[in-house]
C-alpha cells in the first residue's frame, strides 16, 4: 500500500517512522511551515523525504492547482495521512487518493472540534481526553467516519504535557491500526453525529489567554494553570508592574476564615517556597513561577504579604 503524509510536528514524523518500518511505501510528504512548540522542523521532513526517495513538497497551499497537479504526476497513491496541517484541505485534494485521508485528531469528536481541544478539556473540567483517527472530508472541520479512538482519563491536576506524551505515544500506532482496519474494510465506520448539539467547537488559544482573572473560582484558576504549562508558554499574572508566570498551581484549603481581594498573597513558606493566594471563591497555592526570566520557589521573589496579583 502507498501512504501520502500530510502535516507537521513530531508526531507524524514519528508516525512515518512506523509506517516505514512496518512495510509500508511512501512516496509523497507534504508539509508546511513548523509551530513554533514543535520539535520537528520542515527541514526534517525534506531530510527525511530524501533519505526514503519520496516526493517533498513545501507548501501552506495544499488545494492549489500546482499542489494538485504534482499529486496526480505520482501516480495512483492508495490512502494519505494528515496530522497538525495547518489548512483545510479541499475535496479535490482528498478524492486523489482513492481510500481517501486520515486525519488524527486529538478531541473527542464529534464533541470537540476544532482546534487545542486538549487545554479545552482541562479547562472545561472533561473528565477524559479523546484521539480519534477519522476520514477527513473536504472543506470541513473534524467531519467523517471514525476509524478508530481512544481516551486518556484526566482530572484538575492534569498538565497539558502529560496529554501530548499520551498523544505522542499514541498516535502512530493508532494510525496503522486503522490503516489495517480501513484496508479490510473500506466502509464500515462510525458515523459521525450530525446533530450540531453534539459537538462543541473549540477555537485557537493564544498566549494572553493565559492571563489569570484572580475573580475566578479556584478550581477555574487552578485548570487554566495546567492547561497553559510547558509546552506552551504559561498562565501569568501582574506582580509589580512585571510579568509573572505561573507554572505549578494547585488547591489549598486552611479553613481560615477571611476577608481579602482576589489577587492578594496571604501566605509565604520559607519551608517548602511555595505561596498562598487568594481567589474568587477560596485558596490556591502556588509552587513555581517565573519572573524576568529567572524561574523557581516563590518565596526566592516574594516577601511580603502586603503584595497583591493583577
Amino acid at each position: 500500500m502507498k501512504i501520502a503524509i500530510i502535516g507537521r510536528s513530531e508526531l507524524l514524523y514519528n508516525t512515518i517512522e512506523l509506517l516505514l518500518e512496518k512495510g509500508y511505501e511512501i512516496p509523497l510528504i507534504i508539509t508546511s511551515k513548523e509551530a513554533p512548540e514543535y520539535k520537528k522542523t520542515s527541514a526534517d521532513y525534506e531530510n527525511l523525504a530524501l533519505k526514503i526517495n519520496a516526493t517533498y513538497i513545501l507548501t501552506s497551499k495544499i488545494n492549489s492547482e500546482d499542489t494538485m497537479s504534482q499529486i496526480k504526476s505520482l501516480g495512483l497513491i492508495d490512502i494519505a495521512v494528515s496530522v497538525n496541517y495547518s489548512s483545510v484541505i479541499s475535496k479535490e485534494i482528498i478524492d486523489l487518493f482513492p481510500l481517501g485521508i486520515l486525519n488524527a485528531h486529538a478531541g473527542d469528536l464529534p464533541r470537540f472540534r476544532g482546534n487545542a481541544c486538549l487545554a479545552w478539556a482541562i479547562i472545561n473540567g472533561e473528565d477524559s481526553v479523546g484521539l480519534c483517527i477519522h476520514r477527513m472530508i473536504g472543506g470541513e472541520l473534524d467531519s467523517g467516519d471514525i476509524i478508530v479512538k481512544s481516551y486518556l482519563p484526566i482530572n484538575i491536576n492534569t498538565r497539558i504535557a502529560k496529554t501530548f506524551d499520551w498523544i505522542e505515544n499514541e498516535i502512530p500506532k493508532l494510525i496503522l491500526n486503522a490503516i489495517i482496519k480501513i484496508s479490510k474494510a473500506p466502509t464500515s465506520f462510525e458515523v459521525q453525529s450530525k446533530n450540531p448539539e453534539d459537538a462543541l467547537r473549540t477555537y485557537p488559544r493564544i498566549p494572553s489567554d493565559g492571563k489569570i482573572n484572580w475573580n475566578l473560582s479556584s478550581e477555574s484558576i487552578v485548570r487554566l494553570i495546567n492547561a497553559s504549562s510547558e509546552p506552551f508558554s504559561g498562565a501569568f499574572t501582574i506582580y509589580d508592574e512585571e510579568k509573572l508566570i505561573i507554572w505549578r498551581g494547585k488547591l489549598y484549603d486552611d479553613n481560615e476564615n477571611y476577608l481579602a481581594i482576589p489577587g492578594q498573597i496571604s501566605k509565604i513558606d520559607k519551608n517548602s517556597g511555595s505561596i498562598v493566594v487568594i481567589t474568587g471563591d477560596g485558596k490556591i497555592e502556588i509552587d513555581e513561577i517565573e519572573i524576568n526570566r529567572e524561574r523557581g520557589k516563590p518565596s526566592n521573589f516574594i516577601k511580603s504579604i502586603r503584595k497583591r496579583f493583577n
